[in-house]
């Protein structure tokens, strides 16, 4: 790919904001914040709703129901995006997301709200995958740095007010406006969006960074139905998994039981829904994909355990431990930014936010020995938020760098597959052992998970270098 070189029209770089982008960039963002903000936000307001539904339980099936079907829904939208373009997922997706919305703010008991969560789920996952198709077909590759790392961005406001303006609306108007109020503000950016979603694929004009290796690796193989069976098979085989893994050590042939029956279950399903190679760790895509999940893994996985780490062993208030999750958003924000650069070759930003990660994360651990600051966790959370902000934007790059016009959409659903399986199944991972080993010493179960966490995120910076393609 060279840069176009005339004497009358020499080549320039177009901003985000530029004329010819400043719409669907406005609308992206908009669109991912609103999502954004419903995520932080709920945290906040789940106290009020489990005690008016009358359902402690329902913290972890919220979450889990979001996930789930998430994960399921970005697969047939990938493949819905490839065939007929990202416009009907993305306008399907957000009406979904809407009655979701709509559903549980109107929810009168418990199955109802799950419910409601899992069709959010289905119109957010759908959503996601269109707008990463969206942005491959109308930014030139000079650009998609840019835009990734303004999507970062878009969950930094979220992060740092939604928590506050969840627990304050829930406290005041009630917590079912937590969810209505959200569901105007959809209007604007699904209109500035129309025209992106019109778009054809914008050829690129401009050089490819330099860092984006080329190589892509074929796909996945299956029609339509295979597809749809493996991305059911890979959400129910997390869903068990998880369900097993969170039941060991309280009925532990039950536990072991459901473990088989979800690892089983992944397996079947996981080599149709990611590129071909991916469990092998294949040079250029199938590793490019996978390090989203061996990034997002070890993060949110610690990330779930700060809280309760600097409340039961350091005495902090729940605002004050609040704090490290916040400034965590302001270093992926910046770590986003620096990508943005393009400095140097991505597969080396990718090491380098997998070594920040690691480095956060062993950095948090101290805060939970009485010789050193319970504040330390924050510069901490910092350190390995710029990690994810440099690691995954770098990855979301050079999935599209790496993916034909064919599989942009199948690629960007194997990105979240990964995210989220990564995520989830690491938190869950997370819980059992801080129940197993910490359960009457929450410090030492933060030690062991950050300690597990750690060497998870050694292991990715070393696998990071595959991410190229050699030549």
């Amino acid at each position: 790919m060279t840069v176009p070189t005339t004497v009358d029209a020499p080549y320039s770089p177009q901003g985000i904001f530029s004329p010819q982008y400043r719409t669907a960039t406005s609308g992206i963002l908009l669109t991912i914040t609103l999502i954004a903000f419903e995520g932080m936000s709920i945290g906040a307001a789940m106290p009020a709703i489990s005690t008016d539904l009358q359902a402690i339980d329902l913290y972890g099936w919220s979450f889990s129901a979001f996930l789930m079907a998430g994960l399921f829904v970005t697969v047939m939208a990938g493949q819905w995006s490839d065939r007929r373009g990202p416009a009907l997922p993305f306008l399907l997706g957000v009406a979904v997301f809407v009655a979701g919305m709509i559903m549980a703010g109107a929810a009168a008991n418990k199955g109802m709200f799950i419910a409601a969560r899992a069709v959010q789920g289905f119109g957010g996952g759908a959503v996601i995958v269109a707008c990463y198709v969206m942005i491959a077909r109308v930014y030139r590759p000079d650009a998609r740095p840019k835009i990734f790392a303004a999507l970062s961005s878009a969950w930094v406001v979220p992060a740092l007010i939604g928590p506050s303006v969840g627990g304050l609306v829930a406290g005041t108007v009630g917590w079912r406006w937590v969810f209505f109020g959200i569901v105007p503000l959809v209007i604007p950016a699904l209109l500035m969006l129309l025209p992106a979603l019109r778009a054809k694929k914008d050829e690129p004009k401009a050089a490819a960074d330099p860092g984006d290796a080329g190589g892509a690796a074929p796909v996945r193989r299956g029609g339509p139905v295979v597809m749809t069976l493996s991305a059911a098979g890979a959400a129910v085989g997390a869903g068990v998994l998880l369900y097993g893994v969170g039941d060991l050590h309280l009925h532990l042939p039950i536990g072991l039981a459901a473990c088989a029956v979800g690892l089983v279950l992944l397996g079947l399903s996981l080599p149709r829904l990611l590129p071909t190679g991916s469990l092998r760790l294949r040079r250029g895509l199938p590793t490019t994909v996978v390090m989203r999940g061996l990034l997002s893994g070890p993060f949110f996985c610690v990330n779930s355990f700060i809280p309760l780490m600097l409340q039961e062993v350091r005495g902090f208030s729940d605002a004050a431990a609040g704090v490290a999750l916040t400034t965590g958003a302001l270093g992926w924000s910046a770590g986003a930014y620096l990508q943005s650069r393009g400095f140097v070759r991505r597969e080396r930003l990718i090491m380098f936010g997998a070594v920040a990660v690691t480095a956060g994360i062993a950095l948090t651990a101290l805060a939970v020995s009485p010789a050193v600051p319970g504040w330390v966790a924050v510069p901490a959370w910092v350190v390995a938020g710029f990690g994810m902000g440099m690691g995954v934007s770098s990855v979301n790059v050079t999935t599209m760098a790496q993916s034909s016009d064919a599989e942009q959409g199948a690629n960007s659903a194997s990105l979240q597959v990964t995210d989220t399986l990564g995520a989830s199944l690491a938190i869950g991972f997370g819980g059992a052992l801080i129940n197993f080993v910490g359960h009457d010493d929450i410090a030492t179960g933060f030690v062991t998970v950050s300690a597990v966490m750690a060497v998870l995120g050694i292991f990715a910076a070393i696998v990071a270098g595959r991410v190229r393609v050699r030549t």
